[in-house]
């Protein structure tokens, strides 16, 4: 189902269980902030016409807006070709428990969604895959990167899938 102004994608519940994020996450997140940072924007001055690629996979920059602040958030991830124009993106966060902020972001403003890719930054509309075509997106990333295989059973929430395709 694409998404419009008017809907909101469902977050799913969190979990009771998942792989667990270090004491003073919330510290480390913010003395890390600047290195992601600098990561985006290296990203963005080297950027070139083909899809990046970070530990062997490609990868694909995200903004969202803040469900709390309002304000743009941009975030490097696992972005996976979906056919002409769609990409493939999970909301693994490792398999923890909880949902990834973007996501959260993501969900509460589906209509206000960006991704770049190489040197193009697109305009997305967003589609949460449900059943079978979560199975089969989720399988097709795990082919490009193992290292998502074993998320999903880190955790007992679902890890949402999610299909960005650029807008005309």
């Amino acid at each position: 189902m694409q998404m419009n102004a008017q809907t909101r994608i469902e977050i799913p519940l969190r979990g009771t269980r998942g792989s667990s994020n270090p004491a003073g996450s919330q510290l480390l997140a913010k003395l890390f902030k600047p290195l992601i940072d600098m990561q985006v924007s290296r990203m963005r001055k080297n950027a070139g016409p083909g899809q990046p690629k970070l530990m062997g996979f490609p990868v694909l920059l995200l903004t969202t807006i803040g469900a709390r602040t309002g304000q743009e958030r941009t975030h490097v991830l696992g972005g996976f070709p979906d056919g002409d124009g769609s990409w493939l993106i999970v909301a693994s966060k490792g398999g923890a428990a909880t949902h990834p902020a973007w996501f959260i972001n993501l969900a509460k403003n589906p209509d206000q969604v960006w991704i770049e890719v190489g040197d193009r930054r697109l305009k997305v509309a967003v589609e949460c895959l449900q059943g079978e075509a979560r199975e089969r997106a989720y399988a097709k990333v795990v082919a490009a990167a193992p290292s998502y295989r074993d998320y999903p059973k880190k955790t007992d929430r679902e890890i949402a899938v999610l299909r960005l395709t650029a807008e005309s």
